[in-house]
């Protein structure tokens, strides 16, 4: 449900409040704000309404779930050929033609209540994990046994070998495989754990949250970093260099421009387009291309209930679709800031192709849409489209995408929410006349999408899928084909397969590939690139 009008008065004054505190805060003496140099104050793109990065793909949970988290693997980015490294684990060994791993911990890891971190907390951690996951059910679908050897050694026993077994524990994406106490990691996966209990390099304080407002990590004094390795995405040693990291939560675009204008923060995951000059045009701010796989825009239908329901009302909307007009109003005219057509695959992963994308490549026909939904059956059903009004930048994308629906011939109904509703409400799989949805738009990053081992929303596996829940026989039995591939070259060859069925399944509409800068401060430097990372980052 919407928070009611007194949650969004009573969020307001808390960012007021916060706000206030922050300002006075550059006026204290030399002393003080050194003290305030050990903080670094950052907008988040969204409000964490969930802290559970297993519970949900929200990139705001992840962002988070990295701080409080660590992982057996980290996964480097490009200069490192996007590969998984070791992070908690010292290595593995491989024995039976690739059916026995064996992943042996460092030693000196902590959980932040003091507990050392041991296998069986990590197999519980993974099996909750790979319930959710895509990749995770995977390699949990391959697995005869895992199991804790002893207390530093982790055993998979598989069906076949898994080479993508590092790369599944070890992925940066939605769903990180977060390794947990074993008595938080035995809850339900499909229910939210709450106490926030890592073994990663920033612990949560749940004292200061203050929902839709403001919330705070301190530095966790016994973490031990990798001593190898080089800082980039979630790979090599984890160093932090502010004791305290804050997240203001700010959703109007206008009151976070000026905050980052007077110094008040110190970073802004996702400004809006329109206020990109402003902001570059000062000389005391800087911007960082972070998240440098882009995002893949896109609109995901809801396959359990009509219209979208039938395949063929699915196929019609594609004549509709805009990429274009979606990522101007999203970011504004640069054309550096997009990139048109975009399929199922971003342009950068080696497994983009051309298969089917002259769905993509014209202008809009929305008189052949309205014949074809009308030729597919539509009977002018209600499309419940739930619209982020505090995420600017997937507002702009879902306010284009309700006009073409509506250019289409379909009936639109716009429910405004806030992100967090929507977050909680996506997972509903109740019909959209009692409280369910039928479509909503977000962003997910390009490595998230690079192959099928990571794509999401491409899987077509029902009630496991990921929301929106589509069920395709022939995208699920092309992935496991892909996943079987004995090289590049026959995974490219498949990956079209994938792309040209999901232009006839319609899983979701691609909306094109979006690259959203964000700005810090100047005198930030050595920020670490992947997604908002907290380690690594320090003041100048």
């Amino acid at each position: 449900m919407r928070p009611s009008r007194r949650q969004e008065e009573g969020a307001v004054m808390k960012r007021r409040t916060f706000m206030a505190a922050s300002a006075v805060s550059l006026a204290l003496p030399a002393v003080a704000r050194a003290q305030s140099d050990r903080v670094f104050k950052f907008i988040p793109q969204a409000d964490l309404s969930v802290l559970d990065p297993v519970w949900t793909t929200a990139y705001v949970a992840r962002n988070h779930g990295f701080m409080v988290f660590d992982t057996l693997y980290g996964q480097a980015g490009p200069n490192g050929g996007y590969a998984a490294t070791p992070q908690m684990v010292a290595g593995h060994a491989v024995e039976n033609e690739g059916r026995i791993w064996k992943l042996t911990l460092r030693d000196g890891l902590l959980f932040h209540d003091g507990q050392r971190v041991l296998a069986r907390d990590c197999v519980a951690s993974i099996r909750r994990w790979g319930a959710r996951d895509t990749l995770g059910q995977e390699l949990m679908a391959r697995t005869d046994e895992l199991s804790a050897a002893d207390d530093m050694t982790i055993v998979f026993r598989l069906k076949r070998g898994f080479a993508l077994l590092p790369d599944a524990l070890g992925k940066c994406s939605s769903n990180m495989c977060p390794i947990m106490p074993e008595r938080l990691a035995v809850t339900d996966p499909y229910k939210q754990i709450t106490e926030m209990v890592g073994s990663g390099p920033y612990r949560f304080k749940a004292d200061e949250r203050m929902q839709g407002a403001h919330f705070a990590w301190e530095r966790f004094q016994a973490y031990r970093p990798r001593e190898t390795g080089v800082p980039e995405w979630t790979s090599g040693p984890k160093v932090s260099h502010f004791e305290r990291i804050e997240w203001h939560i700010i959703p109007d675009p206008a009151t976070a421009a000026a905050a980052m204008q007077s110094g008040e923060m110190d970073g802004w995951e996702l400004p809006t387009g329109d206020l990109l000059p402003l902001l570059t045009g000062n000389p005391n701010l800087k911007r960082e291309l972070v998240y440098e796989t882009g995002f893949c825009m896109l609109l995901r239908p809801n396959h359990l209930f009509p219209p979208f329901d039938n395949p063929a009302v699915r196929r019609a909307l594609l004549s509709a679709i805009d990429q274009t007009e979606v990522l101007v109003a999203m970011n504004g005219t640069d054309p550096s800031l997009r990139k048109v057509p975009c399929g199922f695959f971003p342009p950068a992963s080696p497994m983009a192709s051309d298969a089917g994308i002259e769905l993509l490549s014209g202008k809009p026909d929305y008189n052949r849409a309205k014949a074809d939904l009308q030729a597919a059956g539509y009977k002018g059903e209600t499309v419940v489209l739930m619209v982020p009004g505090d995420f600017p930048v997937i507002k702009a994308e879902s306010d284009v995408a309700a006009e073409m629906m509506r250019r289409a011939g379909l009936n639109v109904d716009y429910q405004a929410v806030d992100w967090g509703t929507l977050v909680q409400r996506r997972a509903s799989k109740n019909s959209p006349a009692q409280g369910g949805w039928d479509a909503f738009c977000t962003g997910t990053s390009g490595i998230d999408y690079f192959s099928p081992a990571t794509h999401a929303a491409l899987r077509g596996n029902g009630a496991q899928a990921w929301f929106g829940w589509p069920n395709s026989a022939k995208l699920e039995a092309l992935r496991v084909a892909w996943l079987d591939a004995p090289d590049l070259a026959a995974q490219k060859r498949i990956a079209a397969e994938i792309q040209a069925q999901a232009f006839i399944d319609v899983p979701y509409y691609p909306l094109g590939l979006s690259f959203n800068p964000s700005i810090y401060r100047g005198d930030i430097s050595d920020v670490v690139r992947g997604f908002p990372i907290f380690w690594g980052v320090r003041r100048a």
